[in-house]
């Protein structure tokens, strides 16, 4: 079974559902992350000041992080074949594959004006780049991310945390790699924690690509508490999920009870979070009238300790959300306790809120 869960920014996925994340990997469960916004690119360019890293970063969900290794730096790693193995083939019986090859090329082009000539050789043809030339192993933790991260730039050590949560995690992340807020416009507290503006980026068609070529059973979104933004947004990617199988014209995919919400932690735990009519009228206004949702509580006792060393892996937020690692051990221990009494649970719990069609 494969859970993916929807993260606007570094962290807020390990700080609001790493109890269950552990659960889900102790059990053998597939787990991916998508962190939306960890760019500064606006409109496709990079404005100046931008590093090297941001132009070579993992682009619209093109790279997926898996945690066979550690994320390491990938530049030092050297090609799969730097030298020719002395078991090749003469060069003659290469040459007559070779033409197999291209005839087979040439039947399965048939109905085009042009084909695409198949290759057996590691060379190059028309100045392409040769696969076994290229280090294709590790995370993409380039030179100029770690120079960056080095000299202080605030997205680059964040994207390393986040490579750094998911090998710890055991779960696999893509970057869709979109500005943050403040890259977009949104300048003010007052901004920042409103309504996303009209023309704002439209992420239900972004999750959605990346939603189809993962094929998740379940599918788990924030619920904006807060009222960031970004995080607003995710949420209403979700809604707009679930709209798509109440459609008269080609209905979309059901995705009513494969769709969770999760409570932003620490903002739940700063707002006091009861339940959903504290998120305004408008959070759920869009939701389809045949679409309910109820809470759900996830039994994390085994696992509070590890949701808290996985917090500890982003050093740049501890201070500025808690002050320091202590009071974020207190904090994630306490509002775990409280949950798990609401949830009658014996012990630590988190909350999510599930989608039924009625």
């Amino acid at each position: 079974m494969t859970h993916v869960f929807v993260a606007p920014h570094p962290d807020d996925v390990a700080l609001s559902c790493g109890g269950l994340i552990a659960s889900l990997r102790e059990l053998g469960q597939t787990v991916t992350i998508i962190t939306v916004f960890s760019g500064e690119e606006v409109d496709g360019s990079a404005p100046a000041g931008i590093p090297v890293y941001e132009r070579e970063a993992l682009g619209f969900g093109s790279k997926t992080m898996w945690p066979s290794t550690e994320a390491f730096n990938r530049s030092s790693i050297l090609p799969d074949y730097p030298q020719v193995p002395a078991w090749v083939a003469e060069d003659d019986r290469l040459e007559a594959t070779q033409s197999d090859s291209d005839a087979a090329a040439k039947r399965f082009w048939q109905r085009s004006s042009w084909y695409r000539r198949a290759s057996i050789r590691a060379e190059s043809i028309a100045g392409q780049a040769v696969i076994d030339d290229l280090s294709t192993q590790g995370a993409v933790v380039t030179d100029e991310i770690l120079d960056a991260a080095a000299a202080g730039d605030l997205i680059a050590r964040r994207r390393m945390e986040d490579e750094r949560y998911a090998y710890f995690a055991e779960a696999s992340i893509v970057f869709l790699d979109q500005p943050d807020a403040v890259f977009r416009g949104y300048e003010t507290e007052e901004q920042l924690l409103g309504g996303p503006r009209e023309d704002d980026l439209q992420l239900a068609a972004m999750l959605k690509r990346e939603i189809d070529r993962l094929e998740p059973q379940q599918i788990y979104l924030p619920l904006g508490v807060g009222g960031h933004v970004d995080h607003q947004l995710c949420r209403q990617a979700g809604v707009e999920l679930l709209g798509l199988g109440d459609r008269w014209v080609m209905p979309g995919p059901e995705y009513a009870g494969q769709v969770v919400f999760y409570e932003d932690f620490p903002y739940s735990l700063w707002s006091d979070f009861k339940g959903l009519d504290q998120l305004g009228a408008d959070a759920f206004a869009d939701l389809p009238g045949s679409v309910s949702l109820f809470a759900a509580f996830a039994d994390i006792t085994d696992q509070i300790e590890k949701k808290i060393t996985g917090i500890s892996i982003y050093e740049s937020q501890i201070e500025r959300l808690f002050d320091g690692t202590r009071q974020m051990a207190d904090a994630v221990r306490s509002h775990g306790a409280a949950l798990g009494v609401l949830g009658d649970v014996a012990g630590s719990a988190e909350r999510y809120w599930r989608t039924s069609r009625v």
